[in-house]
């Protein structure tokens, strides 16, 4: 029998049936997916010999648009110089990434992904782009147009919040 307490408890909490717009849904689905994705780049971290900001920095390497610098790197992952120092430091001795000198100007360094830790990775992460591949079959070029749109505006309001 419910009592006046139960009917008010069931007012206030959000009914957890979800519409596929719904906010709350959208959230589960994120989280669900982010976890599935973490547990892939802990997976990988851990057969290289790596951490997690060691994969975060070999990701921003490998997605920037054109060389990526130990500079924008810093400001990329929030870290200080010496840690970002440390991490290339780490990632260059385990052969994942190269650092090049400029040939204008020494002093700046471009960092690159070595070809062979490529490889690697695109082996690891290669069911991730199946299962990609494999759901964007399901979807039109209209609905994929969306898709994008929303990450894309969703990354950006992101990365306000660093």
């Amino acid at each position: 029998m419910a009592t006046g307490d139960d009917t008010e408890q069931r007012a206030t909490t959000p009914d957890r049936r979800q519409t596929p717009g719904d906010l709350h849904s959208l959230a589960v689905h994120l989280r669900r997916m982010n976890g599935e994705i973490n547990r892939l780049v802990h997976d990988f971290a851990d057969e290289q010999g790596l951490n997690a900001t060691d994969v975060q920095a070999l990701a921003a390497i490998l997605d920037a648009d054109g060389p990526m610098t130990p500079g924008r790197l810093r400001t990329h992952l929030g870290l200080t110089s010496g840690a970002v120092t440390a991490c290339l430091d780490r990632l260059e001795r385990a052969g994942h990434i190269r650092r090049v000198r400029e040939s204008t100007d020494r002093r700046v360094v471009h960092l690159y992904y070595a070809a062979d830790a490529r490889e690697a990775a695109r082996a690891h992460f290669r069911p991730l782009a199946e299962a990609a591949a494999a759901t964007r079959t399901r979807f039109s070029a209209a609905d994929m147009a969306v898709v994008v749109r929303f990450l894309t505006a969703m990354n950006e309001e992101l990365s306000r919040l660093r």
